[in-house]
């Protein structure tokens, strides 16, 4: 299986995307060192929406993105070329198939964690804040793009409820849009440009992120076993 990257990038310093495994990323303080940890990441990435790991996974970057962000905070403005292409009934049904597992997934990862308010380690400063550090911080994080994100392609949405319940009710506002599956640019925040594609790739991105970070937090402080585990990590 071949996976189509792009390599977002500050100088050296990478964020490299699976284009066609929405979603799926790894950093580090080079390409080379991002490209080393792709396979992996690939397989967990695979094994999470429930399909088969491939004996062979071939990584090639297929678009080269610099950009000015902070991006060893996983911090992202890029619109992949992809990403600009109109989408079928049968590809925005499996997208949204797998960003609300991703917000349901984190739900059940949140929700095993034994004690909210603890913490493997002190907040350290980011472009956003003071990371998350608290189960309970990293899910209000996550759960508070909700509006943010549907809002950047011209949905209105909120945050109430559950990460999954305030992303449910968000679909109900997009597939409300005439023209949904025409993929159109938008111009949001910040002069980035968004589209339905990236709305539902940086869901599933940003639960990820936030997912990996909760489960090593929670399992060093309660054992691997104390946790659930559905990001595969």
């Amino acid at each position: 299986m071949k996976i189509d990257c792009v390599w977002e990038h500050n100088g050296d310093d990478t964020l490299l995307h699976a284009a066609n495994l929405p979603g799926a990323y790894t950093r580090g303080p080079s390409l080379e060192a991002a490209l080393e940890k792709m396979p992996a990441e690939a397989a967990a990435y695979l094994r999470w929406r429930g399909g088969e790991v491939p004996g062979s996974l071939e990584v090639e970057v297929v678009q080269d993105a610099p950009c000015s962000l902070q991006v060893a905070d996983a911090d992202s403005d890029v619109l992949f070329l992809s990403e600009r292409e109109p989408l079928s009934r049968q590809e925005y049904a499996e997208l949204k198939r797998l960003a609300l597992k991703s917000a349901g997934d984190f739900l059940l990862l949140y929700s095993s964690v034994p004690c909210k308010s603890a913490s493997a380690a002190p907040p350290r400063p980011t472009f956003y804040g003071q990371t998350p550090a608290t189960a309970r911080e990293m899910y209000r994080h996550t759960k508070n793009v909700n509006s943010y994100y549907f809002g950047e392609i011209g949905v209105r949405a909120d945050n109430q409820g559950s990460i999954l319940d305030c992303r449910r009710r968000g679909f109900e506002q997009l597939e409300q849009l005439p023209d949904l599956l025409s993929n159109r640019v938008f111009e949001g925040s910040y002069g980035e440009s968004w589209t339905l594609r990236k709305l539902l790739r940086r869901f599933i991105w940003h639960d990820r992120i936030h997912g990996k970070a909760l489960y090593r937090m929670a399992a060093r402080v309660f054992g691997e076993t104390s946790v659930a585990n559905p990001f595969c990590s």
